[in-house]
């Protein structure tokens, strides 16, 4: 096996997440972007669901330890493990992240585990998202 680049997209996505530059998402994610939780049961579609869950997410694990611990690519996808520490609650899990011809995000599918990592999780998001 070979080691490939990271694709522009995810160096982009990196660049987001480390310096917190929502400007750089709202360019990144595609009109018709579609967001997956892993605790809401409907996909969220459009690029204002998906960029207000990314927000979300870039808030709540800001000062939590959030890392990616390993990365795999495609042509047009990606997958990045992650780590981070929710008030003393371990949580791990992957993006999965694909992209258009344009180098702007299609899809971003987020799946966390243990369960306990995730029940910390939801009352996060929600509060962020502004829902009860």
């Amino acid at each position: 096996m070979t080691a490939r680049t990271r694709p522009p997209v995810v160096e982009r996505w990196h660049h987001i997440v480390e310096h917190e530059d929502m400007a750089a998402l709202e360019d990144l994610i595609a009109d018709d972007a579609v967001f997956s939780s892993p605790a809401v049961f409907t996909p969220q579609e459009g690029k204002a669901r998906t960029v207000a869950y990314l927000r979300a997410a870039l808030t709540v694990f800001s000062g939590a330890g959030f890392r990616y611990v390993d990365e795999w690519y495609n042509d047009d996808s990606a997958v990045l493990e992650f780590t981070a520490d929710l008030d003393g609650i371990h949580v791990n899990g992957i993006d999965l992240i694909r992209w258009d011809d344009r180098g702007r995000i299609i899809s971003f599918k987020v799946m966390t585990r243990p369960l306990k990592g995730l029940q910390a999780l939801i009352p996060l998001m929600a509060a962020q998202l502004g829902q009860s």
